[in-house]
């Protein structure tokens, strides 16, 4: 009887194995094959034009008193005078003195357009890091094959090399059958609350609906995935959500020679405690399924094995990804106390106690079921919570089995061939966000490279991208706009 349980046994297991091996080798890619290289032609004078966007300070500050608003003029005047035929050959409208919509009519009105955007503002240098920026962080400076500067990267690369691309094709005399709206936001990194939003509910109150969105978000990585040997393309197919919340409380205070067994300090400092110890559960999203589906083949053994059936490995793929800060946040809701306000001399107990949690919300989750979790895992009712203005849900998942994936893919794979490409969950917030009732379809790419030598550099220091990047970004804006004009028929 026993031997026959333990034949059984083994049985299932070698049963099991060749199924593991068989789904493992019989996963097929999803790359496509090899196609023509990209003509290699840009606009002349692009990278001067690209070196003086950079130049001029379009700083979002997080105070509405220390904007500046003649940078932003300026920006707008460089804009007409870089680009005479968008300027004059599309139609143009400003919105709130600073975000652009151009729009470029298409010969044939049964076509849906499209919608491709950027943004010019970027964050703020801080000025005691000044001294540890290698070059001016507004000189637009190109030294040897890279350029420096605030923008670079996020995200004055991809307005620069949409204008430059478009204003190309136009002197080639190109017309498109699909109209094309060129959406430029002026506060996307606070929130693109005056230009992004009122853009896009412009478009939506004119009826537009259309057939896809692309805005910044995912790129081209380098070194960045275990198990890849190869670049990845990460075409960001979602975004989380996005939730500030407020916890405050007050108690009595007095003098620190004679404390309490609790102060404010220490219930609040507790119940921060509580939130980062008890994180919202890790799970594999719908985009990171698509992740796994179109990078799966391309990994090594053990990672193939493990992405290939994902019904077994699921815990262990969970467990990998929760052991790096990135990996993190592609399977939780994250949890990021960001602001501590108390007390203000050091004899003092204080009355009261202010923390700032910033969530990064999971697809299929929401801000109410964050809310809720705070309130179970603090479980203190001193504590009051209170929301941010500018919480959001997060956005629904665009489909990959679409014209619109694969026009964007077959670019991608035109102007990188080198590199595997792979739907993506963006962690961070981008203006497109704002655009979910103009089009189901919105994708989150931007065609730069990003490696661990320079990821840093998002809002940090030393922002910079290599010349050759930026040519690539010109032709791939270019490509896009050919394939999708002939793609999508």
């Amino acid at each position: 009887m026993l031997k026959r349980i333990l034949l059984r046994l083994i049985l299932l297991v070698v049963v099991a194995a060749v199924f593991i091996l068989f789904r493992t080798f019989s996963t097929e890619s999803k790359q496509l094959a090899e196609l023509a290289p990209l003509p290699t032609d840009i606009r002349p004078g692009s990278l001067e034009r690209f070196s003086q966007a950079l130049q001029i300070k379009t700083v979002s500050p997080e105070s509405k008193a220390d904007f500046d608003s003649i940078q932003f003029q300026e920006f707008n005047r460089f804009l007409a005078d870089s680009y005479p035929l968008i300027d004059s050959l599309l139609a143009h409208q400003t919105f709130n003195g600073f975000s652009h919509l151009y729009t470029w009519q298409g010969s044939n009105p049964d076509l849906k357009p499209a919608v491709l955007m950027g943004h010019l503002d970027v964050v703020p240098v801080i000025e005691e890091n000044l001294k540890y920026w290698k070059e001016n962080p507004f000189g637009g400076d190109v030294v040897q094959d890279t350029v420096w500067g605030r923008g670079a990267i996020d995200d004055k690369v991809s307005v620069i090399a949409l204008m430059e691309a478009v204003e190309w094709l136009l002197e080639k005399d190109f017309e498109p059958e699909r109209t094309y709206f060129i959406a430029l936001g002026h506060d996307e990194e606070i929130g693109g609350l005056q230009g992004a939003r009122v853009m896009a509910q412009h478009l939506e109150d004119q009826g537009v609906e259309a057939e896809f969105v692309l805005d910044e978000g995912g790129s081209i990585t380098r070194d960045m995935i275990p198990g890849l040997s190869t670049d990845a393309a990460l075409v960001g197919i979602a975004e989380k959500g996005f939730a500030t919340l407020y916890l405050s409380l007050e108690l009595e205070g007095g003098h620190s020679s004679m404390p309490e067994k609790e102060t404010a300090i220490d219930v609040m400092a507790g119940a921060i405690s509580r939130l980062k110890n008890n994180p919202l559960p890790a799970e594999i999203s719908p985009a990171l399924e698509a992740f796994i589906e179109y990078l799966g083949p391309e990994m090594t053994f053990v990672n193939r094995m493990a992405f290939a059936n994902p019904w077994l490995f699921k815990p262990l793929i969970i467990n990998a990804y929760e052991k790096s800060s990135s990996g993190n946040a592609l399977v939780r809701t994250t949890t990021s106390p960001t602001i501590f306000n108390s007390g203000v001399k050091d004899n003092i107990i204080p009355l009261s106690a202010r923390a700032t949690v910033n969530f990064r919300i999971l697809s299929e989750s929401s801000v109410d079921e964050v809310v809720d979790h705070v309130k179970k895992v603090i479980d203190d009712d001193r504590i009051k919570i209170g929301q941010g203005t500018f919480n959001v849900d997060p956005s629904a998942v665009s489909d990959v089995n679409t014209s619109n994936f694969s026009s964007l893919h077959k670019t991608i794979a035109q102007a990188f061939p080198q590199a595997k490409v792979a739907p993506y969950l963006v962690v961070g917030a981008t203006d497109s966000r704002h655009f979910k009732g103009v089009s189901d379809q919105i994708f989150r790419f931007s065609p730069i490279r990003i490696s661990p030598a320079n990821v840093k550099s998002f809002h940090g220091l030393n922002e910079r991208i290599a010349v050759s990047d930026f040519h690539s970004s010109i032709q791939f804006y270019m490509q896009l706009i050919r394939n999708s004009h002939r793609d999508l028929n």
